[in-house]
């Protein structure tokens, strides 16, 4: 695979789009448009809107809140005049703020839909565990100066694989009608002084991530044991789980969607974890309903095979 394809400056793109966007979240309320602050989704929208003369309205696989930042933002839109690839990718950038860009843009079916078609979400918390505050990496890495036991953040972390009630991990103001969510992975890995938490599933709760984190910040200390984060799922309540992890060090890396939408494949970000080489796409989703209702299989009633 390559990072490098010229763009096509003669071919009109009409009906829908895909478009994967990457920002910096430190000067955003979040993704989502509001009129109080400033949000990525209306910058967005802004710069669409000078390209294609005439408003624009984009649907993007998930929010992310206020300063966590993205890679792989997925979204969609409606073209409401035609332009080449080469216009909606380096005429949107020319007309977005410096901490938003746009990597791809593609031609998807009408029937594709950025959220709903959607098979995951996968996000990385990156910690900088040293003893002197980050410079260089401030903006978007959680600095922690006390030692981490990314090991015993890794067991403690495997509670939380499949299906169960997050409540101790979701925000007091989350919007979510379930608490349930299917976690497919949670990996901690220790890179140098740079410790990850990589987490995929089918969708996220408000601040579930970052309050996981914290929780395993605790464990990677030695203040909790193994079986902490199994204690604080089952408590189900917020009130009595642990700290929230900044938001300056979260990062909304991937978003996956069945081959057949022809989506490009891309190195998972930030590119200061460029190193370990993963692709987007790399890893097989589990066999689970949810990801087969996405792909229009049919469900097999409890009990049975799928």
């Amino acid at each position: 695979m390559t990072l490098f394809h010229p763009l096509d400056d003669r071919t009109p793109l009409a009906g829908r789009l895909a478009m994967a966007v990457e920002y910096d979240g430190s000067g955003y309320c979040g993704w989502q448009r509001l009129k109080h602050a400033a949000s990525v989704q209306g910058a967005l929208e802004t710069a669409l809107a000078r390209v294609a003369s005439a408003s624009v309205t984009v649907h993007a696989s998930g929010r992310t809140d206020s300063g966590v930042h993205a890679t792989r933002q997925v979204i969609h839109f409606d073209v409401p005049a035609p332009r080449s690839e080469k216009a909606w990718v380096f005429g949107v950038n020319a007309n977005l703020p410096r901490d938003i860009a746009v990597r791809w843009v593609t031609q998807v079916p009408d029937d594709f839909h950025a959220r709903f078609k959607a098979l995951a979400r996968r996000y990385r918390y990156v910690l900088l565990n040293q003893p002197s505050r980050p410079v260089l990496e401030r903006a978007n890495v959680t600095w922690c100066r006390d030692p981490l036991d990314a090991d015993a953040m890794h067991r403690a972390a495997q509670a939380l694989v499949g299906e169960h009630d997050f409540s101790s991990f979701r925000a007091a103001g989350c919007q979510s009608k379930t608490p349930w969510r299917h976690l497919h992975f949670i990996e901690v890995h220790r890179h140098g002084p740079l410790v990850v938490i990589d987490v995929q599933g089918n969708a996220f709760l408000h601040h579930m991530i970052r309050n996981i984190a914290g929780a395993l910040v605790t464990v990677g200390r030695g203040e909790a044991g193994d079986d902490y984060l199994a204690e604080l799922m089952a408590l189900r309540d917020r009130t009595r789980a642990d700290v929230t992890a900044p938001a300056c060090g979260l990062h909304f890396v991937d978003s996956l969607y069945d081959d057949a939408w022809g989506l490009p494949a891309e190195p998972l970000g930030p590119n200061l974890l460029a190193f370990l080489g993963e692709w987007t796409g790399e890893r097989p989703l589990p066999d689970c309903p949810w990801v087969a209702f996405r792909r229009g299989r049919p469900v097999a009633a409890e009990g049975e095979a799928t």
